[in-house]
């Protein structure tokens, strides 16, 4: 069975870095459940501040998605402390 393409998906949002719970740095992707019709894990691709990454979109357990965020990025993109706003820019869904 061949792996199945990545979906091409176009989706801004700005939100703020938070640090709790689960992952030491994340992010919270408004209305990710909806725009992924699903509330599972998703590997998705993209930019943060124009910086590209790929990571897994993890359920929140309350609707949206949580975006994990490397402290490699936070390095790149000048920006690691809670509150710090930052623009996601989703690309590609990997299936």
């Amino acid at each position: 069975m061949s792996d199945p393409k990545p979906q091409a998906i176009d989706y801004t949002f700005t939100a703020r870095i938070e640090k709790d719970g689960s992952f030491p740095t994340y992010l919270t992707v408004p209305g990710s459940a909806e725009l992924l019709g699903t509330r599972k894990a998703v590997k998705v691709t993209g930019t943060l501040d124009g910086h590209e990454f790929a990571a897994t979109l993890m359920p929140s357990g309350q609707g949206p998605h949580w975006l994990p965020v490397r402290a490699a990025l936070c390095k790149a993109i000048g920006k690691g402390e809670a509150g710090a706003e930052v623009t996601v820019h989703l690309s590609q869904r990997l299936t």
